[in-house]
């Protein structure tokens, strides 16, 4: 009669062989893991050329010297001679017998002679100059005695002639001129008639005459 083997008791039989085997091949692929680590490391870093880079960089100086101190040039000294002495006797008689009846005389100022002001001619006075009769009779007077000029009838010119003249302090009239004319004679006819008018009232400034100058137009009109 034969006796079955028993499958369950195989397997057992080679279990413990199983888990050596099993253990080593771990124990193998750790140590294959570390040395594949440990290749890969030096293969990338070259320490050698590492030094030899550190040793060719040559790293300039960034400190500046500080500058040399500014010269200071001592001050000269210069001898000055001593000054001389002038040596001058002043004499003063003091042997003056002074008495009751001695008179002292007194010192005479005399006063400084008054600057002479040359007349200033006013524009604006507080009481300006007039006509003998008022403006009103120094017109008629115009109006009798100017002539209208040949020439300026002719070409139909009319307009107004601008006569400056001066009032001086006793009410005479004098530096007449023409200040803007309308030509063709009658500027010189308007400076004529001015010429010879009579005598004005002298403008006054703080109740004294004084000279004023005028400015007054001539008209000219053809009727």
């Amino acid at each position: 009669m034969e006796v079955k083997k028993n499958k369950n008791v195989d397997i057992h039989r080679f279990s413990g062989l199983f888990f050596q085997i099993g253990l080593v091949l771990s124990l193998a692929m750790v140590v294959i893991a570390f040395e594949w680590r440990s290749s890969d490391d030096g293969s990338t870093v070259d320490l050698g050329s590492l030094q030899e880079f550190e040793d060719i960089i040559d790293i300039p100086n960034t400190i500046q010297p500080p500058p040399p101190p500014p010269v200071i040039q001592q001050p000269q000294i210069i001898e000055v001679p001593d000054e001389e002495e002038i040596e001058e006797e002043i004499e003063v008689d003091l042997d003056i017998e002074v008495t009751e009846e001695t008179v002292i005389e007194e010192l005479v100022f005399e006063d400084a002679p008054e600057e002479e002001v040359a007349d200033e001619v006013f524009t604006i006075v507080e009481e300006n100059p007039l006509p003998v009769g008022g403006m009103d009779a120094f017109y008629r007077y115009i109006a009798t005695y100017l002539i209208y000029p040949e020439i300026a009838r002719r070409m139909g010119i009319e307009g107004n002639v601008f006569i400056e003249f001066v009032v001086e302090k006793d009410g005479a009239i004098t530096a007449v001129r023409s200040l803007k004319g309308i030509g063709a004679g009658c500027d010189e006819e308007a400076v004529k008639v001015i010429i010879k008018a009579p005598k004005w009232k002298p403008g006054k400034q703080r109740g004294k005459a004084v000279r004023v100058r005028i400015v007054l137009p001539i008209h000219f009109r053809l009727s």
